[in-house]
């Protein structure tokens, strides 16, 4: 009893060699068989099937005049062996396929979309399987599309076995194709009215799980539930009509997320700059769907502080006015003085700037898919350039449009294209410090090759049209700088631009890198998936900012490794400068960044 316990351990009771048969049709053939035996009783009983089952598995895949030779050899100390040789025969071919749809389906396109994909074709190799995946496809589609009531009329294969043919006939009857119904919300503390907007078809409209689902993403992009079951009510449906239920949950009154971010390397002040973004949210202040979020993010130089109050107009998704108040200090270029006795420039320091800013906006999704909006945003900011202080204000009227098509909803999308446009204008007249208008195009494309093989590609582009004797007095958040993670990798963020000679308060010469009216700057960067959630990349990054007669174009190059995280990419890339300008030695920047690319 003993010895027994000690022998049911897979494969110590029989030992199975496959011969003459190798691939798809070898796998289909050990999982007719199924597991190995673990006992005697097992190893009998199994062996009195062998035969139907290896049978089975070689007409399944179209082997209708295969021969098998079974040998069994028995062995009182060791493992019995089962050897099975195979000859496959000749293949059975698809003939023809005779797919006929009846009733309403008819008029449906979807059906047509379908049969112009199957891959299926005469002269195929019959294969059960493939036929059995056609049929419950097609009856998924069916079902997916509103036609609870339909059935095959006749779904067969002929088979003739003299000929080694096959000819595969689905008649499929749709009946009526049914309607959505009623749809009721329950769990939910926004006001009934806002919910309706968010229905994405109009009463009576075609069932389709496809409206279902774009309901469901309607749901999720408000921001305001935690939990959503988007529920057909298939068993209480009518003649015509399917009702359906939405189940919601509220999210939490509060929420909080923390981003992290850091460039480690060279530049001109040679020293690492970490990034920490707290961003509260309160998704959901009142019945009438008001959001805020306020970002607050640390750097050494550069804290900043934004609030966006969010008001939902004639919908909650598709038309949004937005109050938006901030407090935010930065850094941008370099400023050296001469060293006489070096014959060389010293570095000393960044051009600092203070901003506050108040801004109305109103964003409305226009049919066509593309976002429109117009604002209204008034500045204020403190800085001292060429050792004088300046506090110019700026009240800009804008005008916006872009738009975002994704090949998929990841979080690491394997196509897309991003457009953004935009237009500004102040006018003395009305508060601002100099006329200025303002014109901004930025695009990112990616698209992905043979699976692994994916191309992320982006083009920014600005430009400033004012005096060119008032530039001093444009602010530095409104003027173009280069450099950092999103610009040009290899330098520092915003470090790149044009500069001015002075002389400064102590009578010596000093530099400064004040920034362009213009910019332009180009990404081309190559990824490969070792994973489906690691991936390396290669770069080059080219342009820079400058005015007219001042334009100095710079590259870097680099790689880096991307772990595709279940929050986002988070990438790890080195980049390297090629060149070194009148005001920036050659440098390499380490870019720690987290978050998706479109």
């Amino acid at each position: 009893m003993a010895s027994n316990f000690a022998r049911a351990k897979k494969d110590e009771w029989l030992t199975i060699e496959l011969q003459g048969v190798s691939g798809s049709l070898a796998k289909n053939v050990r999982a007719h068989l199924g597991e190995s035996p673990t006992s005697q009783v097992q190893r009998r009983a199994f062996l009195f099937t062998v035969e139907d089952n290896v049978t089975a598995a070689l007409e399944s895949m179209g082997r209708y005049h295969a021969k098998v030779d079974i040998n069994v050899t028995e062995s009182k100390n060791s493992p019995w062996k089962l050897t099975i040789n195979i000859d496959e025969g000749e293949p059975t071919i698809i003939q023809w396929i005779d797919i006929k749809f009846s009733d309403e389906m008819l008029d449906d396109n979807s059906f047509n979309r379908w049969m112009n994909q199957l891959t299926i074709k005469p002269g195929d190799t019959l294969n059960h399987g493939v036929y059995s995946e056609l049929k419950s496809n097609l009856v998924t589609l069916a079902l997916a599309r509103g036609y609870f009531d339909g059935a095959f009329t006749r779904s067969e294969i002929e088979i003739n076995r003299d000929l080694n043919t096959a000819k595969i006939h689905l008649y499929f009857e749709s009946g009526r194709r049914y309607k959505m119904g009623e749809v009721t919300f329950s769990g939910q503390t926004i006001n009934d009215d806002l919910l309706e907007k968010l229905i994405p078809f109009d009463p009576n409209a075609n069932y389709s799980t496809q409206r279902l689902n774009r309901l469901n993403r309607n749901l999720i992009d408000t921001g305001y539930f935690s939990n959503i079951k988007v529920l057909p009510q298939i068993d209480n449906m009518s003649e015509t009509k399917v009702p359906i239920k939405v189940d919601l949950a509220p999210r939490p009154t509060h929420s909080f997320e923390v981003g992290l971010g850091a460039d480690i390397g060279t530049n001109a002040e040679k020293t690492v700059e970490p990034r920490v973004r707290l961003t509260w949210r309160m998704p959901e202040i009142n019945s009438y769907g008001h959001t805020q979020e306020t970002t607050m993010e640390w750097s050494p130089d550069r804290p900043k502080f934004l609030t966006t109050y969010t008001i939902p107009l004639t919908h909650p998704l598709d038309d949004q006015l937005k109050f938006r108040v901030g407090l935010l200090r930065d850094k941008y270029g370099v400023t050296q003085d001469y060293n006489e006795d070096d014959r060389n420039y010293d570095y000393t320091g960044q051009l600092e700037s203070e901003k506050r800013l108040f801004g109305i906006i109103r964003q409305q999704r226009l049919d066509s898919g593309w976002l429109f909006g117009y604002s209204l945003e008034y500045n204020h900011e403190f800085y001292n350039q060429s050792d004088t202080d300046y506090d110019p204000q700026f009240v800009l009227a804008g005008f916006g449009l872009s738009k975002t098509t994704r090949g998929d909803n990841t979080l690491d999308p394997k196509s897309g294209f991003r457009q953004t446009y935009s237009l500004e204008y102040g006018d003395p007249n009305l508060g601002s410090e100099i006329r200025l208008t303002k014109i901004e195009a930025r695009l990112k494309w990616i698209d992905t090759f043979f699976e692994r093989h994916r191309f992320v590609s982006r083009l920014d582009l600005g430009a400033n049209i004012a005096d060119s004797d008032q530039i001093d007095q444009i602010s530095p958040s409104l003027r173009y700088f280069a450099g950092g993670d999103q610009s040009i990798r290899g330098y520092g963020f915003q470090e790149l631009g044009p500069y001015i000679e002075y002389v400064n308060s102590e009578g010596g010469l000093s530099r400064q890198v004040v920034g362009g009216r213009y910019l332009v700057v180009g990404s081309l960067e190559y990824q490969y998936y070792l994973t489906d959630t690691w991936r390396v990349a290669t770069f080059v990054d080219a342009g820079n900012a400058f005015d007219t007669e001042q334009f100095e174009p710079v590259v870097s190059v680099g790689g880096g490794i991307h772990w595709i995280s279940p929050i986002g990419p988070i990438k790890f890339d080195l980049g390297v400068g090629l060149k070194e300008t009148e005001t920036i030695d050659r440098s390499w920047r380490i870019h720690l960044t987290m978050g998706t690319d479109l």
